[in-house]
């Protein structure tokens, strides 16, 4: 599986997504729900979930809240916590499972909203974060429906019988991963480059939770 950026970031880009829903919600009285919308609205979340250095590594949680918001002044409202809040523990499993599957937050609040990972911090946060991504890949897999395959080859506007002459895969082969019956993600990489090219969008798209 390709992630989203290289794991030397990983920790420090939990505990910053952590804090910074921490310092919104407890320090700033922000509800979480209307926080994580402006954060998404905003570039930042692309380009933390991308693995923009300057953002993951050159700043605190605290300071990743204030950019969101655009406002520097509220940086002396922050007190540091005794304890680590069910916030925390969800930005910090997020940003595991965002950095994990490379999807963008966007994509991953677009099927799973903030509020239900947080509603997830018990029984969660006493296991290991993989368990919390099997069962978020599992929430994201069961509602997302439609291959990612078959949903650029629709845009493309092309039957599979015509991305198979195109891309030189079976299409056979093509209708077992359009229904998941296999695991694109475990094919051949010159067959994933193929397909790629013939619907024209990056191999990762293809991929699948």
């Amino acid at each position: 599986m390709i992630h989203a950026y290289d794991k030397s970031y990983l920790s420090k880009a939990q505990t910053t997504l952590a804090s910074m829903l921490d310092f919104a919600v407890y320090d700033l009285n922000l509800s979480l729900a209307a926080f994580y919308g402006i954060f998404l609205a905003s570039n930042v979340s692309l380009r933390f979930g991308s693995g923009d250095a300057a953002l993951i590594a050159g700043k605190s949680g605290v300071e990743l809240a204030l950019e969101v918001l655009g406002d520097e002044s509220l940086a002396d409202k922050y007190h540091p916590a005794a304890n680590r809040s069910p916030e925390y523990w969800a930005g910090w499993a997020l940003a595991y499972f965002q950095w994990q599957t490379n999807l963008n937050f966007r994509q991953i609040d677009s099927l799973i909203p903030i509020t239900e990972i947080l509603a997830m911090y018990t029984p969660y946060h006493e296991m290991d974060v993989t368990h919390f991504c099997d069962k978020m890949k599992e929430l994201y897999n069961s509602r997302k429906g439609e291959s990612n395959l078959k949903k650029y080859r629709l845009k493309a506007s092309l039957s599979q019988s015509q991305l198979a002459e195109i891309s030189g895969v079976p299409v056979r082969t093509i209708q077992q991963y359009e229904q998941q019956v296999k695991n694109i993600n475990a094919a051949k990489a010159e067959s994933v480059i193929a397909l790629s090219k013939a619907l024209s969008c990056p191999v990762e798209m293809l991929m699948e939770v």
